[in-house]
């Protein structure tokens, strides 16, 4: 099927070259024919019904192509090549098997790549006014290569919809590539799920340092809310202690130790008081830990979620051009034909469009990833130095407080008039054991002498002594 291609477009260009030298002995002998007899007329229309016209090739050669309704628009384009005398194009398809030469990939940062107008799965039709068709890639190489500085190309724009490239194919890899980006890649080969990976991806190692920068703050965060919580806490049983010594310092008679029971109490009244200063200060703290933790780092999770499907979707779109690879170089090793490469390879052009697209999403999407992740770590690292030194500034403020307050007056020792049963308290619960088995042995007498004591309590003076009856 392939040498039938090439002879006929072997002779579609054979017989092209005859019309043009035909058209100029036509062009001659144009006096000599309209002065010729009828018979001889006959016989020059016979010889020019049989000169194929090139019209008609051309509509042949339509044909043969499957755009698979994509359409073609031709145009031409100047590159400037660079310094290594490139220009930076990857190209693919030609002879024997192809009867076109297209664009499979765009180097970054190259003159085709600033220009802007070629793209992958365009197809190439001349190179500096010389015609491709018929030529394999390696040729055409050459020729750009051997261009000067300036080379001129037309080309055969492909307008391709997107769309028509997203099938159930690609989305059926799009969950397998999710599905494999939570597992190992061990069990992946084990499970035997064919992957495109991304090499030296170092936002991998990123979105893993966001993970842990996530479990520190929300660390932090509770941490924090714990001690304030305990700083409350304390602060109430500072305001106890504070009327509990206010009141003992009304009921206590001896003057001096009724003063130094007030200001003991008024104290610690003091003592709340400053605590309830230092968790106003200290709360907003919490407030601005709070919105690192539940709106930038989601808001950055939101777009990391974005640039994972636009990475599953080129990762997706790089696997389906590996297999139409792997395709083309089976059947081009058991010497079979190929529908679709016969027919201009429009299939394989559609996905590479597809994949420059969902590429240049992809480097968008992770640009802004990258950004969004260096402020994020910059505000990681300013910020919560700050919340940190204004958290143990403000701890450290209430302690020098609390200890000028406490140290300001000397009101201990003082003398207090007590009774004598002031340390005898009754108990008014069940007495616990303890495990050592010390303290059984101590417990058991004092069990057999309240034991005792029960029975000395039992009241015996209504029983005389009678003599008995015998009768």
């Amino acid at each position: 099927m392939t040498g039938l291609g090439m002879d006929f477009e072997d002779d579609f260009f054979f017989e092209e070259d005859k019309i043009l030298t035909s058209d100029s002995t036509l062009s001659t002998s144009s006096s000599a024919l309209q002065n010729s007899s009828g018979s001889t007329s006959d016989k020059v229309s016979v010889a020019l019904t049989t000169v194929p016209s090139a019209n008609v090739e051309l509509h042949q050669l339509a044909m043969m192509e499957d755009r698979m309704g994509m359409t073609i628009t031709s145009g031409n384009i100047m590159i400037q090549k660079d310094a290594s005398n490139l220009i930076g194009i990857s190209i693919g398809g030609g002879a024997p098997l192809c009867p076109c030469l297209y664009i499979v990939q765009i180097f970054d940062n190259t003159p085709v790549a600033l220009d802007g107008t070629l793209q992958a799965g365009d197809e190439l039709v001349a190179v500096n006014g010389a015609s491709v068709r018929g030529k394999t890639k390696v040729e055409v190489a050459k020729m750009i290569q051997s261009c000067d500085s300036q080379v001129s190309i037309n080309y055969n724009k492909l307008h391709a919809d997107p769309k028509q490239g997203r099938t159930l194919d690609i989305a059926l890899k799009k969950v397998k590539h999710r599905l494999v980006e939570g597992m190992g890649s061990t069990t992946a080969d084990a499970l035997g799920l064919s992957r495109a990976i991304l090499c030296n991806d170092a936002l991998v190692q990123r979105l893993m340092a966001l993970k842990r920068t996530e479990n520190f703050y929300r660390g932090l965060v509770t941490h924090a809310k714990a001690t304030l919580h305990a700083f409350f806490d304390l602060t109430q049983i500072y305001k106890v202690f504070g009327d509990a010594f206010a009141a003992i310092g009304v009921r206590e008679p001896q003057p001096r130790a009724s003063e130094a029971f007030r200001q003991f109490g008024e104290q610690h009244r003091q003592m709340e008081k400053f605590g309830v200063t230092m968790l106003k200060t200290l709360k907003p703290i919490l407030s601005d830990l709070g919105t690192y933790l539940n709106k930038a780092i989601p808001d950055t999770r939101l777009t990391i979620s974005k640039y994972a499907d636009a990475k599953f979707e080129y990762l997706s779109y790089c696997l389906k051009v590996k297999e139409l690879d792997d395709e083309e170089q089976s059947c081009a090793a058991l010497q079979e034909p190929l529908y679709r490469v016969e027919t201009g390879n429009y299939e394989y052009r559609l996905v590479l469009r597809c994949r420059q697209e969902a590429r240049a999403r992809f480097a968008k999407l992770r640009s802004d990833v990258l950004v969004k992740l260096e402020l994020l770590d910059n505000k990681h690292v300013q910020d919560v130095v700050w919340q940190l030194h204004k958290f143990a500034a403000g701890l450290a403020k209430y302690y020098a407080s609390t200890r000028d307050l406490l140290s300001a007056v000397m009101l201990f020792p003082v003398e207090v008039d007590l009774s004598h049963s002031a340390f005898q308290y009754k108990s008014t619960g069940p007495q616990t054991l303890t495990d050592s088995s010390e303290d059984v042995e101590e417990y058991e007498p004092e069990e057999k002498q309240s034991n005792i004591n029960e029975e000395l309590l039992i009241d015996t003076s209504n029983f005389s002594a009678e003599p008995t009856d015998n009768t």
